[in-house]
């Protein structure tokens, strides 16, 4: 089984697109019990709260449902746990790394990694652009099927 753990600063617009889009893909496939997918926050700020409405009703508009996501910090144990921790830009990497000690396995990684950039997803909920962090997240989550 394939553990991904995706991780932005409040876990509550990019990382858990990128959790939802993965898991619509995954099931798409008929590959569910091939993978396990969550996701989570650097910072504490968001802890508990729902997906961000304007991401929640970007997710809808292409038949992705987010119900009873409720946002989490990442943990030392996650590292531990999941087989790849994908961070949405560099700034994410930097804080993982804080809460983890490390990477010695080299689990963390950047989303658009797997599309082969090193293009960081901005944060939406700073520039509103929801329907471009889609795509983005979108052509990031089907190249990182791709490998598996």
């Amino acid at each position: 089984m394939v553990k991904i753990l995706f991780v932005c600063h409040g876990n509550i617009c990019r990382s858990p697109m990128a959790e939802y889009v993965m898991k619509k893909l995954v099931k798409d496939a008929g590959r569910e019990d091939e993978f396990e997918i969550a996701s989570a926050a650097t910072s504490r700020e968001e802890i508990g709260n729902p997906v961000y409405p304007p991401a929640r009703s970007e997710l809808a508009k292409h038949g992705i449902s987010c119900k009873g996501h409720a946002a989490r910090q990442m943990t030392r144990g996650d590292y531990d746990y999941y087989d790849w921790l994908v961070a949405m830009e560099p700034y994410n990497i930097r804080n993982m790394l804080r809460i983890t000690g490390g990477d010695p396995e080299g689990k963390v990684c950047l989303l658009m990694s797997f599309a082969g950039s090193d293009e960081a997803i901005d944060d939406p909920w700073y520039t509103g652009r929801f329907a471009e962090v889609y795509g983005q997240i979108e052509k990031g989550c089907r190249a990182m099927m791709g490998k598996f």
